[in-house]
């Protein structure tokens, strides 16, 4: 069962939701402004428009669909979370197309998280509030495997060393076992250190490394060469 996520945060979780099947659209409204923690600051049916809309609304997370008119999906998050974007917002990938090629696409491009379309309520419920706390959607070996896959993509031309990495040694042991798929408390198991202290190394490297989660975290380690 998955566990609940809650937030510090009083104020209603504020999501746009961008798709251009009017019936999914309204579905996913309605099943989001049912929830009290939940607000939906707008709509829309491509992705020209959301980011567009989401400038002006300035939403907590978008709700995004991958193939649309005009703009598509992974184009779209990539204005609004990619590489650069002055403000980025966190967006949340909603799509009916279960190919790996997509996931890694949206996540490549700044997404926080990918869900299908037919994924029960709470599930989708579940991803916005996940999202909105500021962490990653997918579990961490779903990731390992969508990552390594594509490994070769983004991993840097020359193999040789690892560039100069603003990391101590024990943070960069910690960034290893996160790209090798390990959750919090495997990584406490293996390097015999608390849960909480995992907690804080990877909030440090992070920070550090000027990354918004986990995600990132595994992208950036096959960048730098630090897994194979």
């Amino acid at each position: 069962m998955t566990a609940p996520v809650t937030s510090s945060v009083t104020s209603p979780i504020r999501v746009l939701v961008c798709d251009d099947q009017v019936l999914v659209r309204t579905g996913l409204v309605t099943i989001i402004d049912a929830q009290p923690d939940l607000e939906v600051a707008g709509e829309c049916g491509d992705g020209q428009a959301a980011v567009d809309l989401a400038a002006r609304v300035r939403p907590d997370v978008v709700v995004m669909d991958v193939r649309m008119p005009v703009l598509d999906g992974i184009e779209a998050t990539r204005l609004l979370a990619g590489a650069g974007v002055p403000h980025p917002v966190k967006v949340l990938v909603v799509t009916t197309f279960n190919l790996d090629e997509y996931v890694y696409e949206a996540l490549r491009a700044g997404a926080s998280g990918f869900l299908l379309k037919d994924a029960p309520p709470a599930q989708l419920l579940h991803g916005i509030r996940t999202v909105g706390a500021g962490a990653a959607l997918l579990d961490p070996e779903v990731t390992r495997r969508l990552v390594g896959r594509y490994a070769a993509r983004i991993r840097p031309a020359d193999s040789g060393a690892p560039r100069d990495i603003p990391l101590t040694p024990r943070e960069l042991e910690v960034l290893r076992l996160i790209a090798d798929g390990f959750s919090n408390s495997e990584i406490a198991a293996t390097l015999v250190i608390s849960p909480e202290t995992v907690k804080t190394f990877v909030s440090r490297i992070l920070a550090k490394l000027n990354l918004r989660d986990r995600v990132q975290a595994v992208v950036y380690a096959y960048r730098q060469g630090l897994v194979t």
